[in-house]
């Protein structure tokens, strides 16, 4: 299989780092759809990250399902969702917490990155930044309730709502830091340096290397 998408998504950088986890081979390539939109589109024309060539050829996209497609293989090493209906309940909510706030996190870059300044829209800014921060204060809650889960990190027992937590918390500090103060924050601080430590997310690092699959 091939990873389409560059590690300063977080969206790729997710994808990237269950696939290790999974123990399922693939290879990556870091391509831009920005900078490099027209090679990006020959791929998939969507211009999507992640992009996931399977071994057949079929591309599937969107990290969501990117994981769910891993998570069927049978040759995976464990499944990173837990099995109880209750504990699924409660990774799902903290999934779509995390990847809310990566969305939101995205909506403000591009508020202030990609519309003229003179255009800039106040209220939706404000908006986003508020639906950002409940999310992070939601996702606080959750771990700052569950000490053992931030000091028990480690590659054989994290999960899908811990890995997808701490790739979107990483992801928000480099970006809008000034929105998610750290010091208000300090179970998913914590979180985020243990899961960062481990081999799985230091062989797929922010920014526009290459993942050296662990």
């Amino acid at each position: 299989m091939q990873l389409i998408g560059m590690l300063d998504s977080p969206y790729v950088r997710r994808a990237a780092i269950s696939l290790q986890l999974l123990g399922l081979p693939f290879e990556h390539q870091s391509i831009s759809v920005f900078s490099a939109f027209d090679r990006f589109r020959e791929i998939n024309p969507l211009v999507k990250a992640p992009s996931l060539i399977c071994d057949d050829g079929t591309v599937l996209m969107d990290s969501i399902l990117i994981t769910q497609y891993a998570e069927a293989f049978p040759q995976k090493k464990r499944s990173l969702l837990p099995t109880g209906l209750g504990e699924l309940q409660r990774a799902l909510r903290i999934i779509g917490l995390a990847m809310t706030a990566c969305e939101k996190s995205v909506q403000i870059v591009y508020e202030h990155k990609l519309r003229p300044a003179e255009k800039l829209h106040e209220p939706w800014l404000a908006r986003v930044t508020g639906q950002l921060q409940e999310a992070y204060k939601a996702l606080e809650e959750e771990f700052a309730n569950r000490p053992q889960v931030v000091a028990s990190v480690t590659s054989a027992t994290i999960d899908q709502a811990t890995l997808t937590t701490a790739v979107a918390w990483y992801f928000s500090r480099q970006l809008v830091a000034d929105v998610v103060p750290a010091d208000r924050y300090p179970a998913l601080a914590a979180l985020s340096a243990a899961a960062e430590a481990l081999p799985e997310f230091a062989a797929a690092p922010y920014g526009d290397g290459i993942c050296q699959v662990h």
